[in-house]
Protein backbone atom coordinates (compact mmCIF):
# COMPACT_ATOMS: atom_id res chain seq x y z
CA UNK A 1 0.00 0.00 0.00
CA UNK A 2 1.38 3.39 -0.98
CA UNK A 3 1.28 6.23 1.26
CA UNK A 4 -1.88 7.82 -0.68
CA UNK A 5 -4.06 4.49 -0.63
CA UNK A 6 -2.95 4.25 3.54
CA UNK A 7 -4.41 8.11 3.99
CA UNK A 8 -7.35 6.99 2.32
CA UNK A 9 -8.06 3.60 4.13
CA UNK A 10 -7.21 5.91 7.56
CA UNK A 11 -9.84 8.72 6.31
CA UNK A 12 -12.24 5.89 5.48
CA UNK A 13 -12.29 4.36 9.03
CA UNK A 14 -12.16 7.42 11.12
CA UNK A 15 -14.51 9.79 9.88
CA UNK A 16 -16.91 11.17 12.50
CA UNK A 17 -20.87 12.21 11.15
CA UNK A 18 -19.94 15.72 12.29
CA UNK A 19 -17.53 16.47 9.85
CA UNK A 20 -19.73 15.31 7.47
CA UNK A 21 -21.60 18.53 8.51
CA UNK A 22 -18.61 20.57 8.44
CA UNK A 23 -18.23 19.71 5.35
CA UNK A 24 -21.34 20.87 3.94
CA UNK A 25 -21.09 24.64 5.54
CA UNK A 26 -17.80 24.86 4.57
CA UNK A 27 -18.98 24.08 1.00
CA UNK A 28 -21.52 26.69 1.31
CA UNK A 29 -19.48 28.80 2.98
CA UNK A 30 -16.97 28.81 -0.02
CA UNK A 31 -19.35 28.95 -2.31
CA UNK A 32 -20.67 32.35 -0.30
CA UNK A 33 -17.38 33.28 -0.96
CA UNK A 34 -17.14 32.99 -4.70
CA UNK A 35 -20.32 34.81 -5.26
CA UNK A 36 -18.75 37.71 -2.51
CA UNK A 37 -15.90 37.56 -4.64
CA UNK A 38 -17.93 37.70 -7.92
CA UNK A 39 -19.65 40.96 -6.43
CA UNK A 40 -16.22 42.58 -5.42
CA UNK A 41 -13.88 41.63 -8.36
CA UNK A 42 -12.57 44.50 -9.47
CA UNK A 43 -12.13 45.99 -5.83
CA UNK A 44 -9.87 42.88 -5.10
CA UNK A 45 -7.98 42.29 -8.62
CA UNK A 46 -7.11 46.88 -7.67
CA UNK A 47 -6.15 44.84 -4.43
CA UNK A 48 -4.05 42.24 -5.65
CA UNK A 49 -2.50 44.84 -8.82
CA UNK A 50 -0.64 46.71 -6.25
CA UNK A 51 1.86 43.27 -5.70
CA UNK A 52 1.44 43.02 -9.60
CA UNK A 53 1.44 45.68 -11.42
CA UNK A 54 0.73 45.98 -14.68
CA UNK A 55 -0.85 42.29 -15.01
CA UNK A 56 -4.18 42.62 -15.83
CA UNK A 57 -5.20 40.13 -17.82
CA UNK A 58 -3.26 37.80 -15.25
CA UNK A 59 -4.88 39.07 -12.44
CA UNK A 60 -8.04 38.84 -14.40
CA UNK A 61 -7.77 35.03 -15.21
CA UNK A 62 -6.94 34.71 -11.57
CA UNK A 63 -10.01 35.86 -10.84
CA UNK A 64 -12.11 34.03 -12.74
CA UNK A 65 -10.14 31.06 -11.34
CA UNK A 66 -11.23 32.09 -7.95
CA UNK A 67 -15.08 32.34 -8.52
CA UNK A 68 -15.24 29.35 -10.57
CA UNK A 69 -12.90 27.19 -7.79
CA UNK A 70 -15.06 28.69 -5.12
CA UNK A 71 -18.57 28.20 -6.81
CA UNK A 72 -18.18 24.86 -8.20
CA UNK A 73 -15.50 23.45 -5.50
CA UNK A 74 -17.95 24.92 -2.95
CA UNK A 75 -20.89 22.71 -4.09
CA UNK A 76 -18.94 19.57 -4.59
CA UNK A 77 -17.24 19.90 -0.74
CA UNK A 78 -20.78 20.56 0.19
CA UNK A 79 -22.26 17.62 -1.33
CA UNK A 80 -19.65 15.36 -0.89
CA UNK A 81 -18.45 14.77 -4.58
CA UNK A 82 -14.72 14.30 -5.36
CA UNK A 83 -14.04 15.85 -2.40
CA UNK A 84 -9.73 15.58 -2.82
CA UNK A 85 -10.36 17.35 -6.02
CA UNK A 86 -12.73 20.21 -5.05
CA UNK A 87 -10.04 20.60 -1.74
CA UNK A 88 -6.96 20.56 -4.33
CA UNK A 89 -8.63 23.44 -6.64
CA UNK A 90 -9.50 25.62 -3.06
CA UNK A 91 -5.98 25.34 -1.42
CA UNK A 92 -3.95 27.33 -3.44
CA UNK A 93 -6.92 30.32 -3.41
CA UNK A 94 -6.78 30.20 0.37
CA UNK A 95 -2.91 29.93 0.63
CA UNK A 96 -2.78 32.96 -2.03
CA UNK A 97 -5.32 35.01 0.38
CA UNK A 98 -3.14 34.33 3.55
CA UNK A 99 -0.10 35.49 1.80
CA UNK A 100 -1.30 38.46 0.14
CA UNK A 101 -4.95 39.68 1.54
CA UNK A 102 -4.63 39.11 5.03
CA UNK A 103 -1.13 41.59 5.09
CA UNK A 104 -2.62 43.18 8.54
CA UNK A 105 -2.75 40.37 10.97
CA UNK A 106 -2.51 41.69 13.97
CA UNK A 107 -5.83 43.51 13.88
CA UNK A 108 -8.23 42.00 15.70
CA UNK A 109 -11.40 39.72 14.27
CA UNK A 110 -9.32 39.65 10.93
CA UNK A 111 -10.77 37.73 7.98
CA UNK A 112 -7.35 35.73 8.39
CA UNK A 113 -8.70 33.48 11.42
CA UNK A 114 -11.85 32.64 9.05
CA UNK A 115 -9.26 31.63 6.29
CA UNK A 116 -6.58 29.81 8.40
CA UNK A 117 -10.02 27.69 9.57
CA UNK A 118 -11.01 27.13 5.99
CA UNK A 119 -7.39 26.16 5.50
CA UNK A 120 -7.46 23.73 8.33
CA UNK A 121 -10.69 22.29 6.98
CA UNK A 122 -9.82 21.80 3.48
CA UNK A 123 -6.50 20.20 4.66
CA UNK A 124 -8.64 17.69 7.01
CA UNK A 125 -10.79 16.76 4.16
CA UNK A 126 -7.75 16.33 1.83
CA UNK A 127 -6.84 14.07 3.80
CA UNK A 128 -10.15 12.04 5.38
CA UNK A 129 -12.14 12.45 2.30
CA UNK A 130 -15.71 12.47 1.94
CA UNK A 131 -17.52 10.34 4.53
CA UNK A 132 -20.43 8.75 5.20
CA UNK A 133 -22.84 11.23 3.96
CA UNK A 134 -21.66 12.15 0.17
CA UNK A 135 -22.65 11.77 -3.10
CA UNK A 136 -19.42 9.45 -3.65
CA UNK A 137 -20.27 7.30 -1.09
CA UNK A 138 -24.10 6.90 -2.45
CA UNK A 139 -22.61 6.19 -5.88
CA UNK A 140 -19.86 3.39 -4.35
CA UNK A 141 -22.70 1.23 -2.45
CA UNK A 142 -24.51 1.72 -5.27
CA UNK A 143 -21.73 -0.17 -7.56
CA UNK A 144 -21.07 -2.86 -4.70
CA UNK A 145 -24.51 -3.72 -4.60
CA UNK A 146 -25.04 -4.00 -8.31
CA UNK A 147 -21.35 -6.23 -8.51
CA UNK A 148 -23.15 -8.44 -5.62
CA UNK A 149 -26.27 -8.52 -7.90
CA UNK A 150 -24.00 -9.83 -10.32
CA UNK A 151 -21.52 -12.29 -8.69
CA UNK A 152 -24.85 -14.17 -7.12
CA UNK A 153 -26.14 -14.68 -10.42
Amino acid sequence: MNLLQRLEFWGDRHHPKWADIFRFVLGIFLCYKGIEFLENMSGMIGRMGSFLPNSYFALSLLGHYIVFAHLVGGLMLAVGLLTRAACIMQLPILIGAIIFLNQSMFRPFQELTVTLICLAGLIYFLIAGNGPWSVDRYFDEKKKDEKDLHQSN
